[in-house]
């Protein structure tokens, strides 16, 4: 258990540049703090104690502002940052070295039974305010850009954007976990562009067309 802890609380060291020390981690962390309750909610579910774990999981959400339901399984050094408005379903399994971010909902898509949330494969990142929806899976390495909706599996190494959520693969190359959301593809704007071009060069030979007539109208 103690090893678990150690590695929980590590893991925001090498993930976010602002923790300066352990005390500061431990005492302010709201993320590490809704991990640490899910980790004894999810030990007393596992036990069929399905009250007391949900009293413990709402008791964390009610001053972490992260809510993680008592079944979901979580895998070691889950790294949540800053996490307010983070949701995490019943039936979500998520692997090790995973990074979320603040608003990330892994829901589901009604009332159907059984499996109904997402499966996070390990070192995947979900960058702020993405949903990942249903009983789908998220392979490998994979990113999941700010502000998407991700509705089908997605392969390993793989970078998904937009809404409804488009996959950019990187030919099997290992995504880099960064904090830099900034960087990630755009296929829509890349179209756009591409449109823009074309117009462009069809403008140019619409006036060399209105050019050439112009001659020889005058000749």
């Amino acid at each position: 258990m103690f090893k678990y802890l150690k590695e929980d609380i590590e893991v925001v060291f090498d993930q976010d540049p602002a923790a300066r020390s352990y005390l500061e981690v431990i005492f302010t962390y709201s993320g590490l703090h809704a991990i640490w309750a899910h980790r004894i909610a999810h030990w007393l579910y596992k036990r069929k104690f399905f009250f007391l774990a949900r009293v413990i999981s709402q008791i964390s959400r009610f001053f972490t502002g992260i809510e993680i339901h008592p079944g979901a399984k979580i895998g070691r050094r889950f790294f949540i940052d800053h996490g307010m408005g983070v949701v995490i379903g019943e039936t979500c399994e998520i692997g090790n070295n995973v990074t979320i971010y603040q608003g990330v909902t892994l829901g589901g898509t009604g009332k159907e039974k059984g499996k109904r949330h997402p499966t996070l494969k390990d070192n995947v990142l979900v960058a702020t305010g993405a949903k990942v929806l249903g009983s789908i899976t998220v392979g490998e390495n994979s990113k999941i850009g700010a502000g998407s909706v991700v509705l089908k599996d997605v392969p390993p190494n793989s970078t998904v954007v937009g809404i409804p959520g488009r996959i950019v693969v990187r030919d099997g190359v290992k995504v880099k976990k960064d904090l830099n959301h900034r960087d990630l593809p755009d296929p829509i704007l890349d179209y756009c562009k591409h449109l823009e071009t074309e117009i462009k060069q069809l403008k140019q030979e619409i006036e060399q067309l209105k050019q050439e007539r112009s001659l020889e109208n005058a000749d």
